[in-house]
């Protein structure tokens, strides 16, 4: 996002985020029904969208899989304390991570809560979510001041912000 200007959306914009909010469509060629839904060329889908990655307007076009039904049926909040001059460097790092499926800064709420740096990390049990967990706490070494992991105890239907048409 860095040197991109901000851009308004307009209503060809707005059509487009409205109809892949639930997910694109689970076909061949997903941006020509796009194009088709919208009334656009495909090109005009692909460029559009391009561009409202690129400026932020949207974050990511990606895969969200249901971890349980693939098997994933450990889930894991590790929290990070971690300087808050280093939390944007060494977040980048977690969330580089194969295993890392999301991470982010959320504020401390001292002196009950130190975490500052969430990143969630599946495995097919508690054990393997603990080794992976502990190849963050490897990578941050020193730069780690504590860290725990908080399990999932309920599956919770997962929605993102939604707009409506």
């Amino acid at each position: 996002m860095s040197g991109v200007p901000a851009r308004s959306v307009d209503a060809i914009d707005r059509r487009l985020i409205v109809a892949t909010q639930s997910g694109l469509p689970l076909v061949v060629r997903p941006y020509h029904q796009l194009a088709e839904q919208v009334g656009i060329a495909p090109e005009e889908v692909m460029a559009r969208l391009t561009r409202m990655l690129d400026s932020g307007i949207i974050r990511r076009i990606g895969a969200v899989p249901n971890h349980y039904a693939i098997g994933y049926t450990a889930n894991g909040m590790s929290v990070w304390d971690v300087a808050d001059e280093r939390i944007d460097e060494l977040g980048a790092r977690i969330g580089a991570l194969d295993f890392v499926t999301h991470c982010y800064h959320r504020p401390r709420k001292l002196p009950e809560w130190p975490y500052s740096l969430f990143a969630m990390v599946h495995g097919s049990s508690r054990a393997e979510v603990q080794a992976k967990v502990a190849e963050i706490a490897e990578l941050l070494g020193a730069e780690c001041r504590a860290y725990d992991v908080l399990f999932s105890t309920s599956i919770l239907k997962k929605t993102g912000l939604r707009i409506g048409a």
